[in-house]
């Protein structure tokens, strides 16, 4: 299982041992040049198994979600880390507070939610989802703006076998076509934080809000699932 950890500051991958218990955890990357990272919040991995994951600070801003710290780093990244070579490479710098993050079912587009909003008190920030076209497999020097959530902000990002977008909101998961527009949205009793697809062939989505977690059957699957 390969995870974010704001208390290590580390993307972790946890082993597990024949009867499905946790036997171990090992850092898989928690440095940049040296420097810790702020506090990983999201990973995907993409088909050829490189790693990559966003980077914002609410990890370290307070002790409510990890431990209060000093940001060695001079921006929120975007990273990509390739385990066959031990590389960790910056892939974008264009967002405040990178979050959520999701490939396309072709993996040429990746999107990433900037919900720099939530810090703020002064009406500033970001609601927006930003997409990247993937360039040679590696590197999105394209970003642009795909989508603007309302109301709330988009935390985790899921994409169905079909290309739509399912960012949470606060109050719903909303779901976007490829171009951007939007086209429906699941209702949910509460603010939602974070989702995945899962259950028997990828239809079920799963859905984490504020003090609940539910559960909704879908006439498609997860691209990923």
């Amino acid at each position: 299982l390969l995870h974010c950890s704001h208390g290590r500051r580390a993307i972790v991958r946890t082993r597990f041992d024949d009867a499905g218990r946790p036997r171990a955890d090992e850092v898989v990357v928690d440095r940049y040049q040296g420097r810790r990272l702020n506090s990983p919040n999201d990973v995907v991995v993409k088909r050829d198994g490189t790693i990559w994951f966003t980077d914002p600070p609410y990890g370290i801003v307070s002790d409510r979600e990890g431990r209060r710290a000093e940001r060695e780093l001079g921006h929120h990244y975007v990273f990509r880390f390739d385990p066959a070579t031990g590389v960790l490479r910056i892939v974008s710098d264009f967002l405040e507070e990178p979050n959520g993050l999701a490939f396309s079912p072709d993996e040429s587009v990746l999107y990433v939610s900037d919900p720099s909003a939530a810090l703020r008190t002064d009406g500033s920030g970001h609601h927006h989802i930003v997409a990247f076209d993937v360039a040679g497999g590696q590197d999105p020097p394209r970003p642009r703006v795909f989508a603007v959530l309302q109301p709330g902000l988009a935390d985790g990002i899921r994409v169905d076998v079909n290309g739509f977008v399912y960012p949470s909101s606060e109050d719903s998961v909303q779901v976007y076509h490829a171009d951007g527009t939007r086209i429906g949205r699941i209702a949910v009793p509460e603010k939602v934080g974070n989702l995945v697809f899962g259950g028997e062939g990828g239809r079920e989505l799963f859905i984490c809000a504020s003090t609940s977690l539910y559960r909704i059957v879908l006439n498609t699957r997860g691209a990923t699932a």
